[in-house]
């Protein structure tokens, strides 16, 4: 809990690190200062980019107390304002599954390596990042939580995939390696109510721990308060319980 008394820094600023097949490629570091040990997060961007909201979610997550880690996926995509650079990748059919694991490890294991890392680390992601954080709780070892905020193509039909995504995340469930959090609007059509209804089914069916939430009246990627889709109770409330499952697991577990 936040004292008016109490002492506050944070550094915030790009670094470049390891990534898939050990390529170098830059990261939004964002981090409270002091001695620690804090938890980590990486911070997986969405579609549109790795963009000003996601550095503002970074910050965020360093105010809360946690070592937060935003990859640019789309590093080797080249370089210019985040909607053009994610125009290009999005034309390009996305990036491979494949590639954005490699990354996804490299930033966990960039975190565990400093000292003032508590060894605990979770994965946070919207939109395409909340299926590739779903993905990396998957196949990635070592995360002790994962967020997945309306993420879509977890659940695929045959048709849905492509040699970039070329198996459903569903499909690696019995992998999942960690509790997870998924944040859901009802109104969304990309996970449809349907699909979020199969993913659950498929956590019970293997017995795995989660947690979800689902709002009425909120459609896909409402925390987004810099878009129409914006939902301000249902952000805010979904904001409250994303914090409470992340310390229940990275801060007091």
């Amino acid at each position: 809990m936040y004292q008016t008394d109490q002492y506050e820094g944070m550094l915030a600023e790009t670094v470049m690190y390891p990534g898939h097949q050990g390529q170098l490629i830059n990261a939004y570091f964002a981090r409270p200062l002091g001695a620690g040990p804090f938890p980590g997060l990486v911070v997986i961007h969405h579609l549109p980019g790795w963009d000003e909201w996601y550095r503002e979610t970074t910050r965020k997550f360093a105010h809360h107390g946690y070592l937060a880690f935003s990859p640019n996926l789309y590093y080797r995509d080249g370089h210019g304002a985040p909607e053009d650079v994610a125009a290009k990748v999005r034309a390009a059919g996305g990036v491979a599954d494949d590639q954005v694991m490699g990354d996804v490890a490299g930033a966990l294991d960039y975190l565990r390596s400093l000292p003032y890392c508590s060894g605990k680390v979770g994965v946070f992601g919207t939109c395409s990042g909340g299926r590739h954080a779903f993905l990396a709780a998957c196949r990635v070892k070592g995360f002790a939580a994962a967020v997945d905020c309306w993420g879509g193509r977890v659940v695929m039909s045959k048709d849905e995939l492509t040699p970039k995504q070329p198996v459903a995340p569903v499909d690696y469930i019995a992998d999942l390696s960690c509790p997870l959090l998924g944040i859901f609007g009802e109104e969304d059509q990309s996970p449809t109510p349907e699909q979020v209804d199969l993913l659950e089914q498929a956590l019970k069916q293997h017995g795995k721990s989660y947690e979800f939430h689902r709002y009425p009246n909120a459609g896909h990627g409402f925390f987004y308060h810099n878009r129409a889709n914006y939902r301000q109770a249902q952000a805010v409330d979904g904001w409250e319980k994303l914090f409470a499952f992340l310390a229940r697991y990275l801060k007091n577990a």
